[in-house]
Formats: C-alpha cells, structure tokens, sequence
C-alpha cells in the first residue's frame, strides 16, 4: 500500500512487515543516521534499486515526527533536482521510506576527480541549487539544511544532474519561523540572531556553498582550539552577525567580479535585500554566461583537501546539534542546561518543540567532509555527504500545522551539549556593535 498506508491525524490501517518484505529485498545498513537507518533495497519486481530509510518508533516522538515531516514534505515535492520519494509503509512499530537512489559522488569528490574545474563548473552546481530552491520556495517550503554534504550527483555519467537530499528539517513556511535549526556554518544571521526568518535563509546557504565551491574555504570559520567548543561558537557566530567575511588573496584573486557580486547579495546580512533564488537565477553569472572558463581546480582542490579534510572543521559542522541547544529553553540560568534538559525546543517541521530530547543512535560514518545537522539534546553525530543528520522533533500530532516556537525559547548554545553561551554571547556582542 505505498503512499496510501500513511494518513496522519486519522486512524491508520498499518502495513504488515511482510508487506515490505514481500516487495522489497533490504540490504545491510549502509549507514545510521540520528533518526533513520539506510538501506540499499531493491525491487523485487523490477530489480531497481532504492534507498531505503527506516525509522523506529520506539526511538521517540522525535523521531516519529521527523519520519512523517520527512513523507509530508516529499510528498509535496516533484523536481529533477530533488530525490523523489517512491514509497511508504508504516507498520505498527516502524515507517518506511523508499526514495530514488543517487549512485553518483559528492560534489567534493568530484571536484577533486576533476582534470579542470572553473567558475563555469560551479555556475552549472548552483544552478541547480537554486532551481531546486525557487521550486521549493514557490511551495512555500523552506529546506533549512541546505549544504554541500546534502548535494549529490544522481549518477556517474559526465553530464550527471545534482539533486538535493535530506528534507527532515524542511519546514512549510505558515508565517515566519522562529525555532532554529540547521548547520551552524550555513546558518543565517537571523536564524543565529534568533529573529524570526522564512525563505531566505535558503538563499544564504546557497551563497555560503558558493564561496566554498569557488575557493575551498568556508566564508565564516575560527581558528579557536578545537577543542574549546565554547569560544569557537561564540566566534563564529559573531561573524556571522556582522556578514564578516572576506574575499581573501590568492584565494580569490582568479575569481571575476561577476561570481563575487553574486555571493554577496546571496549572503546580505539583511534578509529582506537578500536576493531570492529566482532573482539569483536571472544574475548573469549563472544565466548570462559570465562565469569564467579559468581553471581553478589547483587552487581550490588544495584548500578543499586543507579544510575539509581536518578535523577542525569536522567538529565545527559536527555541531549541527547547536541547534538543538539553540532551540532549547533556558532554565533561567544558562549554565544549567545539560544533555537532558537542554533539547526540548527541536526544530522540525511541524510544531514547536518543547518534547525531551530522543535517544541517539547514531553512529558516525566516514566520509571526507563529515557534515552534521541537528541533533537531539547530548547527542552529537557526524555523516557524510548526501544523507546528513538532521534533528526534528518527532509528536504523535499532525504535522501540516506548525505551532509558534515557545515566546521564551531563549536558544543556548552548542553542538555536543557544551557551550551553551556562545550564541547569547554572540548576540550580545552585535547588539554591542549596533
């Protein structure tokens, strides 16, 4: 019964296993996930294959609602540059989702694969992105975790089309939105400001992925310990406030001032002069043939290896779970907020999150730039590229409703449940400046 097995908010007819069984052989685990389990399946009719992503109920109502924000929103959905979900079964203790699936690389590896890369070659990326972005916005959906460990090529054919993956935090946008969430060095100033915010922040992430494709360096990042998890979110955050980043010599030297000027009005602080995703599409660096033919591959491939490849910046975008501490309602005090009681304001879809947090059951995969989105309170992962960890708050209700985040929600801080000052430090610091 695909996609007619799941009626949220009504008395459900569940599926039995052996419905899933019966038309699909599921692999091993290829990976796990904060919230879902990935499998290979194939189809035992047709022998296609599919990704398959299990999630467990008995897993929390985190993780139920990330299950049924995930099938609402994929549901909605049809474009070639978005994986497409295939099918659903909810049994009594679990939800099934069939997805196509992408066999091609990361846009890193590919990069690297590459014998010439220029600005042509990214144009052709963020193109994509963004048509995929203007879709989803004429939707009114806004994705939230929009990063390049979410873009993957479909296949490994030269001319390969980029998709998008990972829509557990995907939000229809119902008014503007106040619960954070997402990938700390992809977020926007609003969201870090903890002001309300819509589309938009769609359109930053998408120039941030820009710089990184076009000089191997992450627009906003410090040179913090790594180990002092505090200080480096407080100082990470206060450039993203300011929009302090640079375009930095050689880096940037070979780079036209046409793609420049994109990336900045992609990354205007000011949300409201922030170009949209089909204003971004009409720039003539991606429509009107000036991006440069140069190749860039030498200087870009040696800094994609020196940042992406160390730990450092692992941790920095293992910090997606700062999210979950930035949704999380202080107890008067800050420095009171642990695993356990600092992940109720998860942001998902729907509803405002103000449910404890969920186990974790994560595992950390490999993989070169090791992303993470949000996760559960205490709960800290790091995935690789197309499947990225992403926290919502599973409940019992329907998810096509979304609630206003909780009015005193003041969102803490960090990613592995530490530093929970940072962003009101951060915050302090702009006001200060303003």
């Amino acid at each position: 019964m695909p996609f007619g097995c799941l009626t949220i908010g009504e008395k459900k007819d569940y599926n039995n296993p052996s419905d899933v069984s019966d038309k699909y052989d599921l692999g091993q685990i290829v990976k796990s996930e904060e919230f879902c389990e990935i499998f290979r399946a194939k189809d035992k009719t047709t022998i296609k294959m599919f990704t398959c992503k299990k999630f467990l109920k008995k897993d929390g109502r985190k993780v139920r609602k990330a299950a049924k924000n995930e099938i609402l929103i994929l549901k909605m959905v049809k474009h070639p540059n978005i994986l497409q979900l295939v099918d659903v079964f909810e049994t009594k203790k679990e939800y099934f989702l069939f997805l196509e699936l992408a066999t091609g690389r990361e846009v890193f590896d590919w990069i690297l694969d590459q014998g010439y890369y220029s600005e042509r070659d990214t144009s052709n990326v963020v193109r994509q992105v963004l048509e995929a972005v203007a879709y989803l916005h004429s939707l009114h959906i806004v994705h939230r975790n929009l990063k390049l460990e979410n873009l993957v090529y479909y296949n490994r054919l030269k001319h390969s089309k980029i998709v998008i993956s990972d829509f557990h935090l995907a939000k229809l946008e119902n008014g503007l939105i106040k619960d954070p969430c997402g990938t700390p060095e992809y977020l926007a100033p609003e969201v870090v400001g903890r002001q309300r915010y819509g589309r938009p922040v769609d359109c930053w992430a998408t120039g941030v992925i820009m710089y990184i494709l076009l000089s191997g360096n992450p627009p906003f990042y410090d040179e913090t310990d790594e180990e002092d998890y505090e200080n480096h979110d407080k100082n990470l955050f206060r450039k993203i406030l300011a929009g302090d980043y640079e375009f930095d010599s050689p880096y940037w030297d070979e780079i036209s001032d046409s793609a420049k000027s994109l990336v900045a009005r992609l990354m205007e602080v000011d949300q409201d002069q922030r170009l949209t995703a089909q204003e971004a599409i009409n720039h003539e660096w991606i429509s009107g043939g000036a991006a440069s033919d140069k190749n860039i591959k030498e200087n870009v491939c040696a800094q994609i290896e020196k940042n992406f490849a160390r730990a450092k910046w692992k941790k920095a975008v293992r910090v997606t779970t700062i999210m979950k501490r930035l949704r999380a309602p202080e107890q008067s005090d800050l420095k009171a907020t642990s695993p356990g009681a600092g992940a109720p304001a998860d942001g998902t879809v729907p509803q405002a999150a103000t449910d404890p947090p969920v186990p974790s059951s994560a595992v950390p995969p490999e993989g070169p730039p090791t992303p993470v989105t949000e996760l559960p309170a205490g709960a800290e992962i790091s995935q690789p590229a197309p499947e990225a960890g992403a926290e919502v708050e599973a409940s019992d209700g329907e998810p096509q409703q979304p609630s206003p985040a909780p009015q005193e929600a003041e969102p803490t801080l960090r990613c592995n449940g530490e530093a929970s000052a940072a962003l009101n430090a951060a915050t302090e610091a702009g006001d200060e400046q303003g």
